[in-house]
Formats: structure tokens, sequence, C-alpha cells
């Protein structure tokens, strides 16, 4: 093939190539596209029909569902005001119910749980001081009964002071028994460190009335006592 003919071969391919192509623009401009056919097993790709943007729908509002009301009859309007107070009554019964109940004062409850607690020492072979000291006792007892309090005393002996629950040489025996029968919140204590001497000092047996209580020392007694709150009073 000779050169000329070579280039008008080319010239041709190449006016057919810009055809092909002017066409394809003026598909596109007026609308058209290539859609893909895949029926057969040769699929190639030719132009549809006219191609138009999907148009946008709004759908219609679906109707509200609404409930209707029932009539409310003038009854009813009118007795919505007592049930409201009757459910904000109950409501405040029900919560006052619910609340603890407020303690008493702490001065209420001392004065209601208080004894009064008194220690009368006794450490002389006096009959007068030995009185003295029942005297106090059946005094403070019956004040404290006429209040409605409570109360309880200690007569505690010791050294010569034993003498007053010793059981052969008491000068007040007769009046321990007495007071022994009416009044309970009167207790009596002797010394066990003294009868132990007196017996070593006399040489018998110290016997102790049945109303009285030893303890091993009538000292360390009144220390415990007013270590624990009690009054201590010497009389």
């Amino acid at each position: 093939m000779s050169m000329s003919q070579r280039i008008a071969k080319a010239a041709a391919l190449g006016a057919f190539a810009v055809l092909l192509a002017a066409q394809m623009a003026a598909a596109e401009q007026g609308g058209r596209y290539w859609m893909p056919k895949t029926t057969g097993a040769g699929s190639y790709w030719r132009p549809s029909g006219q191609y138009s943007e999907p148009t946008t729908m709004t759908p219609a509002p679906y109707p509200a569902l609404t409930t209707p009301s029932a009539p409310t009859s003038d009854k009813t309007k009118t007795n919505r005001a007592p049930q409201g107070r009757s459910l904000v009554k109950n409501s405040t019964k029900r919560f006052a119910a619910k609340q603890p109940r407020k303690r008493p004062s702490l001065e209420a409850m001392a004065a209601d749980s208080k004894t009064h607690r008194l220690i009368l020492q006794v450490n002389t072979n006096d009959p007068g001081a030995m009185n003295l000291a029942l005297n106090n006792a059946a005094n403070v007892t019956q004040h404290y009964g006429e209040l409605g309090e409570k109360v309880k005393i200690e007569v505690i002996t010791f050294g010569p002071g034993l003498h007053m629950l010793r059981d052969d040489t008491s000068p007040v025996k007769a009046r321990i028994e007495q007071m022994a029968l009416s009044m309970p919140e009167v207790s009596f204590k002797a010394c066990g460190n003294t009868q132990e001497k007196m017996h070593e000092a006399e040489h018998k047996d110290i016997p102790i009335v049945s109303q009285a209580q030893v303890v091993k020392s009538g000292v360390v007694r009144v220390m415990e006592l007013q270590e624990t709150g009690w009054t201590y009073v010497k009389p």
C-alpha cells in the first residue's frame, strides 16, 4: 500500500471516530443514556429511551389519630375540685403516718429514767451519828417517794462504825430491822476488813445483823460507788 493510500485510510478512520463521538454527545445533550443489555450472552450497550429526573413525591400526611373526649357534664366539673382536695388530704395523711414520731427531749428522758443514789458513811462508834445516818436515809426516801422518783441509799460502815451493824453491840439494831422492812430502797454494808480485825482483837466471831451485807472493804465500796456517780454524804 502506498503512502497516500495509508494517509487516506487513517483520515477515514479519524472521520468515523469524530462522527461517532458527535452522535454520542448529541444523545447525552438530548437526555439519552446508554443501558446495558443483559438478556443474552453477547450483551452490549444500547441507548435507552428518554430519561427524566425522578420526581420527589411528598406523601400526604396521615390523618391525626384523635380520641374523642367524652362529654363532660356540669356535675362532673363541679365534683373535680372536691376529689382533688380529697386526694391531697389522703396523701398528707399517708405522709404523716410514715413520719417517725419525735423522740422526747433529753431532759424528759433523764427525768423519767434517773435514779437518785446516795452513800451514807458511818465510821464512828457513836449512837448519835448512827441515828443521824438513819434519819437522813428516811428523809431522802420520803422526799423522792412523794415526787414519784426512784432512789437508792447505801449505809456503809467501817472502822469503829461497824458496831452499828454488829448483831451483839448495835445500839440501833431494832431501828435497822424496822427500816429494812418498810424501806427497801435503803441497804446496809459492813466492812469485811474491819470485821476481821475485830475478830483478831477480841478472839471471837463478830456477828453482823441479817439485814446487812459484808463487803471486802468499806472504803473501797465508797470509792467505787462514787466513780459510778453516787453522791457521798458523811453524817
